[in-house]
This record gives structure tokens, sequence and C-alpha cells, in this order.
């Protein structure tokens, strides 16, 4: 089950169109969707987790907590709609596509994507591109 919420006043639009969108990326994934929960922030609540949670005092534009057991694909992908805000306009790109681009980055990591390097993140990259391509 996929879920949206929002510590703040933001909505996300076609929520039903997103779902089914993510849950064919876990789908070819070879992946099962267990719980998978997305929470819509601001900078301020993304940043205080940031430090409670992962002791980094910057701020970002998604974290998440990965709860999958096996195939069976379950998180918290929290996201700041500032930061989504700011990095679209700073990559000229939509905001509507910088969420998606940042939704599917959590989802790909519970699928075992991993960033760090500069090798998994080009791959990384590659399956957002593909998957965006997608929607």
């Amino acid at each position: 089950m996929i879920e949206f919420n929002s510590v703040h006043d933001f909505k996300i639009e076609n929520a039903d169109v997103i779902s089914s969108w993510l849950h064919q990326v876990i789908q070819e994934e070879n992946k099962e969707a267990g719980e998978l929960n997305y929470i819509f922030c601001d900078d301020e609540y993304l940043h205080k987790m940031n430090v409670h949670f992962l002791d980094h005092d910057t701020l970002t534009d998604v974290i998440s907590f990965d709860y999958t057991e096996g195939v069976l694909i379950s998180g918290d992908v929290f996201i700041s709609t500032e930061r989504v805000t700011e990095n679209a306009l700073e990559f000229n790109v939509s905001f509507t596509d910088e969420l998606h681009r940042v939704m599917v980055h959590g989802l790909l990591h519970y699928c075992g994507y991993k960033d760090k390097t500069e090798d998994d993140e080009k791959l990384m990259r590659v399956k957002e591109n593909y998957y965006l391509e997608k929607r």
C-alpha cells in the first residue's frame, strides 16, 4: 500500500496515477509493495529529522527510512517540498518532474540502489530517468 501524507499544507496531485506508477516501478524491480509512506514536509521539519536521526546538519530534499524485508518494499520517505521547489529552479525542470524524481529516488533505495559512489550515483540517475519516462 502506498500512502501520501503531509505535515504542512501540501497536497499531492493525481495520487492514484502516481501510486500506480510507483507500483509499476516496484513490480519491474521484481519486488512487492508493502507499507510505503510518502510524507511531505518543509525544510525546517526535514532538517530537524536530518540532525536528530542522521547527525547531518544540512538541508536535504529527501530522507528515507527503509523497513524492507526481502522483496517486500516498505518504508517512510520524507520529502521537503521547499527543497524540491529550489531544485526544480536550479535544474530548470518543473516542480512535478523534480518531485517525481525524488519520489522514485527514495523507492529505488529500497530496491537496493545506492548513491554513495560516483558509479552508484550514475546508475541511480539512469534508473530514475528510465522510470520517469514510464510515468
